[in-house]
């Protein structure tokens, strides 16, 4: 099987790329060898459409995983064009290439699709209605996507809606560690309401989800799915229990959670507006999988957040990297 990946670089894309790996490894000796190809910006430049074409056409892939993004939320705000080019424009072009030639597509999308508005989880039908620039493009690439997709016979893709997202690279958590150890106190928003996710976490399950142990692709209902862990929390409520884990794995901060005081999202504006609630459920995803006996796949979808993050933090701590 030939898979290609876009996104190498980043938080997702380096987790996929872990993942994928591992999971070549433990193929029986003497099993067919997939061709996987990981495609960073140097690779391809996703903002050209003509450059991405060539490389779908001279690859010829049969799984498709695009882990890349312009995630620059405030920046978006002034670069609206390059952030349609790659968050709108790039995944129709692979979408469109996926449903030519029978291949399977994954994407992943964000709860910035949402206005936040809503007093409880988001579920996939909801209506998109995208605050800022950033939130606007992922939208439109979702729509290029099922656009793509709509008259075609052959193919599958699944889109995989997710939210603050932390890995291997600078993310909310590494920062929040980061001031903590150099300040006596720190303020973070505790009104807006999400759910943390482990890049490896969401690497592994959405790889999972489309290709078994042996490197066949698995058959899906194609469409949108909420993949996030159980529970919720606010920016305040992450921002005060990572600190309270490095500081039980023995990680000297001037900070304790006590000195984290909370505050309202108007208190900290940003040039970009946020969805004030993230909370996505993830019944559609759940009930997917039962129904294929995936039982083992459908509980990874009940381990709480805290799980995540208190593994991930652990895992700084020992590399040192707090």
């Amino acid at each position: 099987m030939k898979i290609l990946v876009f996104g190498k670089d980043g938080q997702l894309g380096k987790a996929l790329q872990h993942s994928i790996e591992a999971a070549v490894l433990a193929l029986p000796v003497g099993s067919n060898q997939p061709s996987i190809q990981f495609v960073g910006r140097a690779d391809c430049d996703l903002s050209d459409g003509v450059a991405l074409e060539a490389l779908l056409s001279r690859c010829k892939p049969q799984l498709i995983i695009n882990a890349s993004a312009y995630t620059a939320v405030d920046k978006a705000e002034d670069e609206s064009d390059l952030a349609f080019a790659v968050n709108a424009r790039a995944p129709g072009i692979m979408a469109h290439y996926a449903a030519q030639h029978g291949a399977t597509f994954l994407h992943y999308s964000t709860d910035y699709v949402f206005d936040g508005a809503k007093a409880g989880c988001y579920v996939e039908e909801d209506v998109r209605n995208p605050l800022g620039a950033y939130g606007k493009s992922k939208a439109a690439g979702e729509e290029a996507i099922e656009a793509a997709f709509a008259n075609s016979k052959q193919g599958q893709y699944a889109v995989f809606r997710t939210s603050w997202v932390y890995g291997e690279g600078g993310n909310f958590i590494r920062t929040i560690l980061r001031l903590a150890k150099d300040r006596d106190a720190l303020n973070v928003i505790h009104d807006q309401h999400g759910v943390p996710t482990s890049a490896s976490w969401l690497a592994q399950f959405s790889f999972d989800f489309a290709v078994d142990p042996s490197f066949s692709i698995r058959a899906f209902p194609s469409g949108i799915y909420h993949a996030v862990p159980a529970g919720e929390t606010t920016w305040y409520g992450l921002a005060s229990f990572a600190v309270q884990v490095a500081l039980d794995v023995g990680i000297a901060l001037k900070v304790v959670p006590a000195n984290i005081k909370p505050i309202l999202a108007v208190e900290y504006p940003l040039p970009a507006p946020r969805p004030m609630n993230s909370r996505m459920a993830t019944g559609k995803l759940q009930n997917t999988l039962v129904s294929r006996g995936d039982m083992s796949k459908s509980q990874q979808l009940h381990q709480p957040w805290t799980e995540g993050v208190r593994a991930y933090v652990t895992q700084l701590a020992k590399d040192g990297l707090i």
